[in-house]
C-alpha cells in the first residue's frame, strides 16, 4: 500500500494541475511562411546571378537586398517550429509563444537594418551617378514583384485564416485593436515581402523613368523612399512585439473590464495589486490581489473575471479587512 500511495497522491497532483500551452499556434501561418522563404531563396540567387552575369549593380543590390529578407523568413520558420517543439517544456513558464514575438523583434531591427543599407546606397549612387542595364534590370525587378506578391498573398492568407478561427470581436473593441492581438511572427514575415514589393515597384518606376526620359536621379531618390516606408513598418512591429516582450500592456482593454467585473461584484471587493500580460495571440494571464469581505473568496473573484474568454490564467490572492493572512 505504501508504495503505490505515492503514484497515486503524484495522479492525483497532475489531475489538479492544467496546461500552460496559451497558444494553439498557427500551422496554416507556418506553413505559407516556410513557401514564402523557399520562393524568396530563390529569387534571390536568380537576382545575384543576373547581376553578376548583366554586370547591374542594381539587380545585384537588389539581390543582396533580398537576402537578409530570406534569412528573416527562415527566422519566423524557426520560432514557429520552436515554439511547437518546446510548447509543453516545464521550463516555460507561460508558454513558447514569446519566441514566435522575439523573431519578429528580430526581424523588424533587421528592416530596419535594410532601410539604412538602402538609405547609404541611394545616396552613394545620388552622388556618383552609374550606368543601369535598364531592360535587364526591369525584366528582372518584374519577376521580383511576381514572386514577392504571391509571398504577400500565402502570408496575409494565413494571417486572415487564423483570425477567422481565433479570437472574436467582444466588449466593443475594434478590429485595429484585435489586430494587434495576432501573430506577430507571421505579421512581420508579412512586412519583409512587403517591402521587397514596394522597393520593386518603386524600382521598376525609377527604372523606367532613366530608360525612357533619361531620369537617372530617379532610381536613388525611390531607394530613399522606400527606405522611408520599410523604416515605418519596421518602428510599427518593433512597437508592438517590445510591448509584448516588456509585459507592457497595463493599458489593454482587459485591465479595465477585470476592474470593472470586480468593482460591480455584489461584495465590492477593492482591488489592492493587478498585474497583466499577454501569454499568447489574443489570450492573457493575471495576478489579482482583493481586500473584501468575510464572503469573499478566491474562486468568487475567478467567477467574476473569467466572463472574459481572453483571460487564460488567473491567480487570485484575498486578503480580509484588516488581517494580514492572505487566502489564494
Amino acid at each position: 500500500m505504501s508504495a503505490t500511495y505515492p503514484l497515486q497522491q503524484a495522479a492525483c497532483i497532475s489531475a489538479r494541475q492544467h496546461s500552460h500551452v496559451f497558444d494553439e499556434g498557427n500551422p496554416l501561418g507556418e506553413k505559407n511562411t516556410k513557401l514564402a522563404a523557399l520562393l524568396t531563396l530563390a529569387m534571390m540567387v536568380l537576382e545575384i546571378s543576373a547581376g553578376y552575369y548583366y554586370n547591374s549593380m542594381a539587380l545585384l543590390a537588389d539581390g543582396w537586398h533580398m537576402s537578409s529578407h530570406a534569412l528573416a523568413l527562415g527566422l519566423s520558420v524557426g520560432a514557429y517550429v520552436a515554439a511547437r517543439r518546446f510548447s509543453r517544456d516545464v521550463r516555460f513558464a507561460f508558454g513558447t509563444w514569446k519566441i514566435e514575438v522575439l523573431a519578429g523583434y528580430t526581424s523588424a531591427i533587421f528592416l530596419l537594418l535594410v532601410a539604412g543599407v538602402m538609405v547609404f546606397q541611394s545616396v552613394e549612387r545620388l552622388l556618383s551617378p552609374s550606368a543601369i542595364h535598364y531592360e535587364q534590370a526591369i525584366g528582372i525587378a518584374a519577376l521580383g514583384l511576381a514572386v514577392n506578391l504571391v509571398c504577400a498573398w500565402l502570408l496575409k492568407d494565413g494571417h486572415h485564416h487564423h483570425h477567422d478561427h481565433g479570437h472574436h470581436d467582444h466588449h466593443g473593441q475594434s478590429h485595429d485593436e484585435n489586430s494587434a492581438h495576432g501573430d506577430l511572427n507571421l505579421r512581420s514575415a508579412y512586412l519583409h515581402v512587403l517591402a521587397d514589393a514596394a522597393t520593386s515597384v518603386l524600382a521598376i518606376v525609377a527604372l523606367l523613368g532613366g530608360m525612357l526620359w533619361g531620369f537617372r536621379w530617379l532610381d536613388p531618390v525611390m531607394g530613399i523612399v522606400g527606405a522611408t516606408l520599410v523604416a515605418i513598418w519596421a518602428w510599427s512591429l518593433l512597437r508592438d512585439s517590445s510591448r509584448v516582450l516588456l509585459d507592457a500592456e497595463m493599458n489593454a482593454p482587459v485591465t479595465e473590464e477585470i476592474r470593472e467585473a470586480i468593482a460591480e461584484g455584489p461584495y465590492q471587493a477593492v482591488i489592492t495589486d493587478l498585474h497583466v500580460w499577454r501569454v499568447g495571440k489574443g489570450k492573457y494571464a493575471c495576478i489579482i490581489a482583493v481586500e473584501g469581505a468575510s464572503e469573499v473568496s478566491p474562486d468568487y473573484i475567478r467567477q467574476l473575471v473569467t466572463i472574459h474568454e481572453e483571460l487564460a490564467h488567473v491567480s487570485v490572492e484575498v486578503n480580509a479587512p484588516n488581517s494580514s493572512i492572505a487566502i489564494t
